[in-house]
């Protein structure tokens, strides 16, 4: 390429991508729009060639010359109504600020189709890196957004069929925290409340409760209820569980949503159950809620400096971090 006069060589077109991948300009911004009727040989062809080139899309070059578009990163969640994320939001935000970029938040609603049009979006209005807390189960698809130039990290949720960074809890250790803590204090019925069945970090604190139930003389997989990510389908699983004839002494709730609706269910029961859950919102401590949680600022803002890392390097091999978890005794879990 030839150079700027400011000794800088001009970025890469989408003109020479299509040229270096053999394939019309309409289709190569088609593949690298991630859009889903582009054959796989197509799109490995289009998404070599601008790796190759270092190819960023820039689609928002007139907003960034005009000064109205700042460098920014994009954060997308799952569910604006939960705390949790409003606290991952401002530790990225923290981390991100005193390097002169701002946030860019858009909400997935737990949707992989919804998800894939925000990532591509945010990557169309020259976002430097995204960050995710996925609802996707196949990652592959952000293979597009690699080949642009633009980091992506996994946060609370693993990649998936794609090499990137992630920042995770120790869930499994978490589900062995959980149910030692119960053990301990005399239960032999314990129910878990959990998130989405498909979810990974609720797979990952299901295994962990097993690897200390599983085998003992706790009765728990029969009382195990899944898909209740908001407080109204937690509160029927309540309901539910305390009407069996040998109701469970503890129950275990795997979100804050969750453990919200046990709370509200509970709040008028003659002898309520103990109650231990997952995250720890500021309520909790005012109701004396024992939890097992991790440091979501530490989770925030490990992910931030994760793809701030990428944009200086991007050659690095793929980085794993896992948060410990730690148990937060208090007044809810009682000894039998």
């Amino acid at each position: 390429m030839t150079p700027h006069e400011d000794g800088a060589a001009p970025r890469p077109t989408l003109a020479q991508v299509a040229a270096r991948a053999g394939v019309s300009l309409k289709t190569a911004s088609r593949a690298l729009g991630g859009e889903s009727y582009v054959s796989e040989k197509t799109l490995t062809s289009v998404l070599a060639a601008a790796a190759e080139l270092d190819y960023q899309r820039n689609a928002a070059a007139s907003l960034l010359a005009s000064g109205r578009l700042a460098d920014s990163l994009g954060l997308i969640t799952g569910d604006f109504t939960n705390p949790f994320y409003s606290a991952l939001a401002q530790a990225v935000e923290d981390e991100i600020r005193p390097r002169g970029m701002h946030l860019s938040v858009a909400n997935s609603r737990e949707s992989a189709e919804q998800e894939k049009r925000v990532a591509h979006d945010l990557a169309d209005r020259q976002t430097k890196a995204v960050i995710t807390v996925s609802a996707m189960t196949d990652h592959a698809d952000y293979a597009t957004l690699q080949a642009r130039g633009i980091p992506v990290v996994f946060v609370d949720r693993p990649a998936e069929n794609l090499a990137a960074d992630s920042v995770v809890f120790d869930n499994r250790e978490g589900g062995r925290l959980v149910a030692q803590h119960l053990i301990d204090r005399g239960h032999r019925r314990i129910a878990l409340i959990g998130d989405y069945a498909w979810l990974p970090t609720y797979r990952a604190r299901l295994a962990g409760m097993g690897d200390v139930l599983d085998g003992s003389p706790v009765a728990w997989r029969e009382l195990l209820r899944t898909d209740a990510h908001d407080v109204a389908s937690s509160r029927e699983c309540v309901r539910e569980l305390l009407a069996l004839d040998e109701p469970p002494t503890a129950i275990v709730a795997g979100n804050n949503r969750v453990l919200l609706g046990v709370m509200e269910e509970i709040a008028t029961t003659d002898a309520p159950p103990a109650v231990i859950g997952f995250d720890d919102p500021e309520w909790a401590t005012v109701l004396g809620i024992s939890v097992v949680t991790g440091d979501v600022e530490e989770l925030g803002r490990s992910a931030a400096r994760l793809a701030l890392a990428r944009l200086g390097d991007r050659t690095r091999e793929p980085e794993s971090v896992v948060v410990p978890m730690r148990l937060i005794e208090r007044t809810s879990t009682r000894s039998q």
